[in-house]
């Protein structure tokens, strides 16, 4: 009988314990984007257009110690028509002074750092298969191991004002890839400052990253860039411009095989204007480089290229409901010739709906 009641006790206790466990604060938001992309090649193939559907849905979860120290992590599901993907979030540690320490996938700095420049949104955009090298956006470089730490200055770093900066490094061992490139170590180091002038909001920010190759083919780095962008908001109005330069060593899947990427560098400039539930963007991306598969020399002759300018209009119909119409225009050059199945124009058309 002493068994029988030490048993239902020990359930009893179990039970309450359950009930009472205290979890971690959770939220979550997401979107659905529903619409029609059209594509038009300079090439011989016939214009496409068909049916383009992505949603994700984002977990936030964080708890403060009684230090006072914010613990935050979350994952996220994204479906992106033909291809679903799960993504789990490192840790993130906020500490009383406001200062941030990002584990695991924590990234590079100079990105987190990089001013951002408007852009038009949309879906459009040219998928073509291609062995052009150039870049499309700042930040082209941007590779880390997952076993890594990002470091966030709280604001007004060392006194200044508006001031923020930020240190990275990460350790792989990832063994000695033969086929495809991945980054062992990086390191990184970004700045981003915001000021005022009258009634405009200037913001300037960027930085650099190192990384190294595991690649036991190749003969030097993985990644090596400096990106800087200014970006100013003025009222409703914002424009910005960014540049970035350097190397990187990319496994290029079109051709199936690692190449050495050298001089590249890429412009952007875009703008933004709001007007009651009206939201009008452009942008604009010059981007060139070389390539090649042998490695250590001074790449190739010809130059890889890509240029794109870009529209769109977004209407807010509703709260978390915006329609968007995009239109974007791309010309591709590959080792110094147009290629044209990379190149020609696309244009969406679409919702996207939030929570």
């Amino acid at each position: 009988m002493k068994k029988e009641l030490l048993i239902a006790s020990a359930l009893t206790a179990s039970f309450g314990l359950a009930g009472v466990a205290e979890a971690a604060s959770a939220s979550f938001s997401g979107n659905v984007r529903n619409g029609v992309t059209g594509t038009d090649t300079d090439g011989t193939a016939d214009g496409t257009y068909g049916s383009d559907q992505k949603s994700s849905l984002s977990f936030s979860v964080s708890e403060t110690t009684d230090a006072g120290v914010k613990i935050s992590t979350g994952f996220s599901v994204n479906d992106e028509g033909a291809n679903d993907s799960g993504n789990a979030s490192g840790l993130t540690l906020t500490f009383t002074d406001g200062s941030k320490l990002d584990l695991i996938e924590a990234g590079n700095a100079y990105a987190t750092h990089t001013a951002s420049v408007p852009g038009a949104s949309g879906e459009q955009g040219m998928t073509a298969t291609t062995t052009n090298a150039a870049p499309s956006g700042l930040n082209f470089a941007n590779s880390s191991d997952n076993v890594g730490f990002e470091w966030h200055s709280a604001a007004d770093a060392m006194g200044i004002e508006g001031l923020k900066w930020g240190v990275s490094a990460s350790f792989g061992d990832d063994g000695d890839a033969v086929s495809a490139s991945t980054a062992e170590t990086a390191y990184s180091i970004g700045v981003s400052y915001v000021t005022t002038a009258g009634d405009t909001t200037v913001t300037v920010g960027g930085g650099f990253v190192n990384a190294s190759d595991s690649n036991a083919t190749t003969a030097n780095d993985k990644a090596d860039e400096v990106t800087m962008a200014i970006s100013a908001v003025t009222g409703d109005l914002t424009i910005g411009l960014g540049y970035s330069s350097g190397t990187e060593v990319d496994t290029n899947t079109a051709a199936s095989t690692t190449v050495e990427v050298d001089g590249a560098e890429v412009m952007t400039a875009g703008a933004k204007y709001v007007t009651g539930d009206l939201t009008l963007a452009v942008g604009y991306v010059d981007g060139e480089a070389k390539d090649t598969a042998t490695f250590g020399d001074s790449g190739g002759t010809a130059v890889d290229a890509y240029d794109a300018t870009s529209a769109s209009i977004d209407y807010a119909v509703a709260a978390g409901v915006t329609a968007t119409i995009g239109y974007t225009s791309v010309s591709s050059a590959d080792e110094g010739a147009a290629d044209t199945s990379a190149s020609g124009s696309s244009w969406y058309i679409g919702t996207n709906v939030s929570f």
